[in-house]
C-alpha cells in the first residue's frame, strides 16, 4: 500500500517552492501521476484479469491541475470480481492524505450510459486520459465517449445552454466584476471548457490564440490564488489580488483586474456566439423562409437575431449601427455575428456633429434597460463602441478603487444607464439624463479630479453628438457636479439655509439641472453595488432637492409661440373648405407636417393617429390654439409615405370617417415590441402657467409606444378636456408632452383633474 503522508509532504514542498504557475501545475500533475501509478500497481490494477484501468478526468485529465483541486478519477473494468478491493486500495490512501476525491467505479457500458443521461459526466469524459492499467480499455472508452458526444451534442444544446445560463445567474461574471469567480463565473474556466466541448462535437472551430491566452491567464491566477490562501478557492478578492499580481509580475491588483476583465469578456462573448450559432432555428412550415420583421430603418428581426434589412446600405448610413444596437437592446435579441462583421467592415464614421437620427438612436439605445449591457458588449467586442466613443478606452475594464463598487468603471457607466432608464419619467430631459449617466465617470483612470476632467470630456462628447450649446453645458455640469447632492445630503446640515443657498448657487439656479442630478444620483448609487442606495439616503436627497426647488421656483417648460403667417393661412383654408388641411416638407427622411382644421373640429388625435398609422415617429409636435399644429417626424422604417395619402387620410380622420383606433391597435399587434423597461408614467399639473380662466397645464412623462400621442389625445377628449395648445417631444424611448387644458363645461375642480389624470395614465399604460 502506498503512503498517503508521503503524497501530502511532497505536495507541501511543491507549494513552498517558487515555481511559476504553469511549472507548478506541471509539477503537481507529474507528482500525482507518479503517486497514482505506484498506488495502482500496489492495488493490482496493472496485473488484474480481466483488465482494469485508472482514468483521469477533470483537471488531472487535462494536465491542468491547480493546488488543492479534487482528483476526478474513474476506475474502469470489464466485470472484474476483485474491483471492490482494488478500489479500496486506491482510494483510502488518498483520503488519508486529505486529497479531495471525486471517484467512480464503472464498466465502459455503465460510464457511457451515465454520460448519455448526465451532461456533466458527458463533458467530463471528453478529458478522459489513461493513467495506469489496461491502456486499450481506457482508450476505447475515451474514443466511444467522444463519438457519443459528437452524435448527440446538437440535441443536447438546449440543456447545455440552460446549464450555462443557470451557472451565470448563480456565479455572476468575471468581466467587469470586482471579485470574480475564476472557475464558474461567466467568462471563466468552465466556459472555456464549453468552447472545447463544442469544438470536440465539430460544431465550432477550436479556440484560437486570443481565447487560449485568456484561459492561460485565468489558470495562472487561479493557481497563484490557491497557493497564496493554502486552500480551495476560486473567487479572487481584493485582499489576495495584490499578492497574486506580484507573483505573476503584473504590478498591482488594478492591472491584474483589468487583464482579468478582458480575458473574461473574450471567453464570455465567444461562448455567447457559439451557443447561438449552434442552435438550430425552428423550420417554418411548408418550407417558407423565416419572417423578417422590421424593427427600425434598415434593421429587421430574422429568426432570433437582429440583422440588416436586404435593402440596407451600411456604407452610406452612419446611424445604422446605432439603430441596430437600439433594436437589439430593446428586443433583448442579439445582433447576428454576420451583421456585426458587416457593420465593423462597412459602417462609416459619424462626423461631428452627429445627425439627429443618430443621436436619437443613441438615446433610444441608452434607455433600453437591461438589454443595453449585451448590446454595448457586442459593439465593444467588434470595435464599434470605441469608434463611437474613443474616450471609452481609458475606462474599459478599469477596476474600481473603492471596495463598494461591484463593477469595473465601464460596466458601471452602462449599469448607470440601465438604472437611469427607469427614471426617465422623473425628469423633463430624459435624453440628457441618459447621456449624463453614460459619461458621469468618464474622467476616471487618471491622476486628476475625475469630475473636473470628466466635465471637459463630456462637453467634447456632447458637442460631437450635435447637442445645442445649452445642452452641452448641462451635460458637462451634470458630470462636474454628479457628487454634489449625495455629498451635501450625507455630510452637511441640509436644514441650514446656507447649505441650500450654496447648492442653488453652485447649480446657477437651474431647476432642470437639479432634477437631472437628483435622478443621476439615484442611478449612480444603484449601479454602484448593494446597499449603496438606502431609504435614508433617498429621504435626505429628497429633502435637499425639495429645499433647493423652493429656493429656485423653477418652471418645467415654456408654452409654444402663437400662430405664424403660414399657419394662419392654412387655418383660413381649413375654415374656407370645411376640411382638414395639411402641408408637408421634407429634409432627407425628416418630414415637417403643418396641419390645420376648421373651427369645431379636433386636430391633435387625427393628426397623431394618421402619422402613427403611416409609421412616422413623431420627434416633436406643437399645437397652437387648437386649430394648427406642426409635427416633426421621420419613418420608423422604410421610406416616407405618399403625401397625397397623408392628406386624404387626415381629411377623413378629421371628418370622423376613418377608424383610427382599430387600425392602430392592429398595427401595434403586428409591429410593437414589449417595453424593455418598466417605467411608471407620470402626470404633473402646473397652475398659473397658461392664460385663460380655468386653464391649467398637464405634463406627461412616459415611455414611448406606437400611437401614444393619439391615445392621449383621445383620452383627453373622453375626459371632456379641451386642448388649447400642446407641446410634444420624443427623447429616445421617452416622451415629455405638455397640454394646456380646461374643462369642456363647468369649472376646474380636483375631481376633474383626477378624472383627466386617470384617463391619461390608463391610455399610456
Amino acid at each position: 500500500m502506498t503512503d498517503g503522508g508521503e503524497l501530502a509532504r511532497a505536495t507541501a514542498l511543491l507549494l513552498e517552492g517558487r515555481h511559476g504557475a504553469p511549472a507548478l501545475r506541471t509539477s503537481l500533475v507529474d507528482l500525482y501521476e507518479f503517486w497514482l501509478g505506484k498506488g495502482a500497481a500496489a492495488a493490482g490494477v496493472d496485473t488484474s484479469d480481466p483488465g482494469v484501468a485508472l482514468v483521469a478526468v477533470g483537471g488531472l485529465g487535462r494536465r491542468e491541475l491547480v493546488p488543492y483541486s479534487d482528483l476526478d478519477l474513474l476506475l474502469l473494468h470489464n466485470g472484474n470480481s476483485q474491483i471492490g478491493e482494488i478500489a479500496d486500495a486506491l482510494w483510502y490512501p488518498l483520503w488519508d492524505a486529505r486529497v479531495g476525491l471525486d471517484h467512480s467505479v464503472r464498466t465502459p457500458g455503465e460510464a457511457l450510459k451515465v454520460a448519455a443521461d448526465d451532461l456533466r459526466t458527458a463533458l467530463g469524459l471528453l478529458d478522459a486520459r489513461h493513467l495506469a492499467g489496461d491502456p486499450g480499455l481506457a482508450e476505447r472508452l475515451a474514443a466511444a465517449a467522444r463519438d457519443q458526444w459528437r452524435r448527440t451534442a446538437r440535441k443536447r444544446l438546449p440543456e447545455l445552454a440552460e446549464s450555462v445560463h443557470t451557472r451565470w445567474r448563480r456565479s455572476g461574471e468575471i468581466a467587469q466584476s470586482a471579485e470574480p469567480d475564476l472557475k464558474h463565473g461567466r467568462g471563466g474556466l468552465r466556459d472555456f471548457g464549453i468552447l472545447e466541448a463544442l469544438a470536440a462535437a465539430q460544431l465550432t472551430a477550436r479556440p484560437g490564440e486570443e481565447l487560449l491566452a485568456a484561459k492561460q491567464l485565468l489558470l495562472d491566477v487561479r493557481t497563484e490564488l490557491r497557493r497564496e490562501v493554502r486552500r480551495e478557492r476560486d473567487i479572487l478578492g481584493a485582499a489576495d489580488a495584490d499578492v497574486v499580481a506580484h507573483e505573476l509580475e503584473l504590478g498591482d491588483r488594478f492591472t491584474l483586474a483589468r487583464k482579468l476583465s478582458g480575458a473574461g469578456r473574450t471567453i464570455a462573448y465567444a461562448v455567447d456566439v457559439a451557443l447561438r450559432s449552434t442552435v438550430e432555428q425552428p423550420r417554418p412550415r411548408f418550407g417558407r423562409r423565416p419572417v423578417r420583421r422590421p424593427l427600425a430603418e434598415g434593421v429587421v428581426l430574422h429568426g432570433d437575431e437582429v440583422a440588416l434589412a436586404r435593402d440596407a446600405l451600411p456604407a452610406k448610413d452612419p446611424a445604422l449601427l446605432l439603430r441596430a444596437a437600439a433594436a437589439s437592446a430593446r428586443t433583448r435579441k442579439p445582433i447576428s455575428p454576420g451583421t456585426l462583421r458587416t457593420l465593423a467592415d462597412s459602417a462609416p464614421e459619424l462626423r461631428e456633429p452627429w445627425p439627429d437620427d443618430a443621436r436619437n438612436a443613441l438615446v433610444e439605445l441608452l434607455g433600453a434597460g437591461e438589454g443595453l449591457v449585451d448590446a454595448v458588449e457586442a459593439l465593444d467586442r467588434t470595435g464599434l463602441w470605441s469608434r463611437l466613443f474613443p474616450e471609452w478606452g481609458a475606462v474599459r475594464d478599469l477596476p474600481p478603487r473603492s471596495p463598494v463598487h461591484q463593477w469595473t468603471v465601464d460596466r458601471h457607466l452602462v449599469q448607470a444607464c440601465v438604472e437611469a432608464a427607469k427614471l426617465t419619467t422623473t425628469v423633463s430631459r430624459p435624453d440628457l439624463l441618459l447621456i449624463g449617466a453614460l459619461l458621469h465617470d468618464i474622467g476616471k483612470g487618471r491622476e486628476v479630479d475625475h469630475s473636473e476632467l470628466g466635465a471637459k470630456i463630456s462637453a467634447s462628447v456632447a458637442q460631437r453628438l450635435g447637442l445645442p450649446p445649452a445642452d452641452v453645458a448641462t451635460v458637462s455640469a451634470m458630470v462636474r457636479h454628479h457628487l454634489l447632492l449625495p455629498h451635501t445630503a450625507t455630510r452637511r446640515d441640509i436644514g441650514d439655509p446656507a447649505t441650500i443657498s450654496r447648492v442653488v448657487k453652485t447649480l446657477d439656479r437651474d431647476v432642470v439641472l437639479l432634477e437631472l442630478l437628483h435622478a443621476l444620483t439615484r442611478a449612480d448609487s444603484l449601479a454602484t453595488g448593494p446597499g449603496v442606495w438606502t431609504d435614508w439616503k433617498d429621504r435626505l436627497l429628497a429633502e435637499l432637492v425639495s429645499g433647493c426647488e423652493e429656493a429656485v421656483h423653477g418652471k418645467g417648460f415654456t408654452p409654444p409661440e402663437p400662430l405664424d403667417d403660414d399657419q394662419r393661412e392654412l387655418v383660413a383654408e381649413a375654415a374656407r373648405t370645411g376640411a382638414g388641411q395639411i402641408r408637408i416638407s421634407s429634409h432627407g427622411k425628416v418630414v415637417t407636417v403643418l396641419l390645420a382644421v376648421p373651427a369645431g373640429r379636433e386636430l391633435l388625435a387625427p393628426a397623431a393617429g394618421v402619422l402613427a398609422l403611416n409609421s412616422l415617429e413623431v420627434h416633436s409636435a406643437v399645437l397652437r390654439d387648437g386649430r394648427a399644429g406642426v409635427f416633426t417626424a421621420s419613418p420608423k422604417f422604410g421610406s416616407l409615405p405618399d403625401s397625397a395619402l397623408l392628406r386624404e387620410q387626415f381629411a377623413r380622420a378629421v371628418a370622423g370617417t376613418m377608424p383610427l383606433t382599430q387600425r392602430l391597435a392592429a398595427k401595434e399587434r403586428d409591429y410593437a415590441t414589449a417595453s424593455p423597461v418598466v417605467v411608471k408614467p407620470v402626470v404633473r399639473w402646473f397652475d398659473d402657467e397658461t392664460s385663460g380662466p380655468d386653464a391649467v397645464v398637464l405634463e406627461l412623462r412616459a415611455p414611448d409606444r406606437i400611437g401614444l400621442l393619439f391615445r392621449v389625445a383621445s383620452a383627453l377628449r373622453r375626459a371632456e378636456a379641451d386642448v388649447h395648445w400642446a407641446k410634444a417631444a420624443t427623447l429616445g424611448g421617452a416622451v415629455v408632452d405638455s397640454f394646456a387644458l380646461s374643462p369642456r363645461s363647468g369649472h376646474l375642480t380636483p375631481q376633474w383633474r383626477t378624472t383627466v389624470t386617470d384617463a391619461v395614465l390608463a391610455a399610456v399604460s
